[in-house]
Parts: C-alpha cells; sequence; structure tokens
C-alpha cells in the first residue's frame, strides 16, 4: 500500500521543495508585474479544450470532493483510527477558518468586478459569476492543504508522490485565474495558508500521537 505503514514525519521534501520553488517565484512575479497583467496573462489564453479541463479541474480545491477522499481512505485498515481521523479533519478545517475569516474581513472584489468593461477578458456564460470575496483563494487553500495532507501520510518508498500532488494543487490555483475566479495573489496566498497551516498542524498531531492516540482507538 503506498500509504502509511509507520509514523509518518511532518513534511515530505517532493512536495515541499516544488512548493518553496513556487513561494520564491511567485513572490518574484508578484513584484514584478501588476495584477492586471498577471491576470490576463492566464486567462486569455484559452482553447475549448482548456475550457473543459480548467471547469472540471477546479473541483479538486472543493469540499465535495476532498471529504468523501478522505473518507474513503478510511476503508484502508490502518487509517480507521481516532488520529487519521482527527488529523485529516484540523489539517484541512483549520486552514480553511483562517482564510476564511481573512476573506470575509477584507471582502476584495473579484476580477470579473474590477476589470468589468475592460476588453479581452475571457469566461462563459456556464462559469459562476463571483463578484466578491477574492482574497485569498478558497480553492487554492483548500487544494493544497488537502494534496500536502496526502503527501505527508505516504511511505518513504511512495513519497515521490509528493510532487504529483504539488502539481494538481498548482493545477487548481490556474484554474482559478483562468475561470476569472481570482487574481494571481489570491491563489499565491492561499497556496501558502493551505499548505503551512496543514504542515503545523500535522506536526503538531504527530508530537502528540502516542499520548492521545493509542493502537487500541481504533474504530471497530
Amino acid at each position: 500500500m503506498p500509504l502509511l505503514k509507520k509514523s509518518p514525519i511532518s513534511y515530505n521534501p517532493y512536495f515541499l521543495l516544488p512548493f518553496l520553488v513556487w513561494v520564491i517565484a511567485g513572490g518574484i512575479l508578484l513584484f514584478a508585474f501588476s495584477r492586471q497583467v498577471l491576470f490576463f496573462s492566464v486567462n486569455t489564453h484559452y482553447s475549448d479544450i482548456a475550457d473543459w479541463f480548467m471547469y472540471y479541474a477546479t473541483w479538486l480545491g472543493q469540499a465535495e470532493i476532498i471529504v468523501p477522499i478522505l473518507f474513503v481512505l478510511m476503508l484502508i485498515p490502518r487509517f480507521r483510527n481516532w488520529w487519521y481521523f482527527t488529523t485529516a479533519l484540523l489539517c484541512n478545517v483549520v486552514p480553511f477558518l483562517v482564510q476564511h475569516f481573512i476573506k470575509e474581513w477584507l471582502n476584495h472584489p473579484r476580477p470579473r468586478l474590477l476589470f468589468r468593461g475592460i476588453p479581452g477578458m475571457h469566461y462563459l456564460p456556464q462559469w459562476p459569476e463571483l463578484l466578491h470575496t477574492s482574497f485569498p483563494s478558497g480553492h487554492s487553500e483548500g487544494a493544497f492543504s488537502f494534496f500536502c495532507f496526502l503527501s505527508l501520510i505516504l511511505t518513504t518508498r511512495y513519497r515521490k508522490a509528493g510532487i504529483l500532488f504539488f502539481l494538481l494543487a498548482l493545477t487548481v490555483c490556474y484554474s482559478r485565474i483562468y475561470l476569472t475566479a481570482h487574481f494571481f495573489d489570491d491563489v499565491y496566498v492561499g497556496s501558502i495558508i493551505g499548505t503551512l497551516g496543514t504542515m503545523l498542524v500535522f506536526s503538531i498531531m504527530e508530537k502528540y500521537k502516542g499520548s492521545f492516540f493509542k493502537k487500541k482507538d481504533n474504530f471497530s
């Protein structure tokens, strides 16, 4: 099985190192280019295939996909215990609450509202018309929390799959700009909240696993 056989560690280099590159590169892009340039550099490069793919790729950052997968993993005997259940819950909920608080507090306008009237914006009628609470991106936070968590519960033999998980999370970020839902800085900060929040919670849960979660604490 590619999943947990022994106590994991609180980072996966195959996910963490690409994430660090993303943080550095993203910071440089934010410093060098305006929000408008970064947004239209993604949104205006489109095709029929990309329209279809991005619409469905963005679902990977939604609770409707994340929650069922986390529960399906409990079909594996070693995950039918309170440690996994509590860790999976907190690793995905805590970062969500952080980004949701910031989002509602700032209530920044989204591209469809801020760039309304500017020619060249690509969007389709079937895409949700989102106008408010842009910063940070909830889908980007959710995707990075989810895929970071999955990378952390891989065994050493399969930890290279962390690269794939990172790319899937990054695809969600790209899709949010493509679909006119967010700016680059929205997805950038969302990804940082998701990853750092998950790693922090996971490391705490790992540290106290022996004290509060015994082998006998399995679901029957």
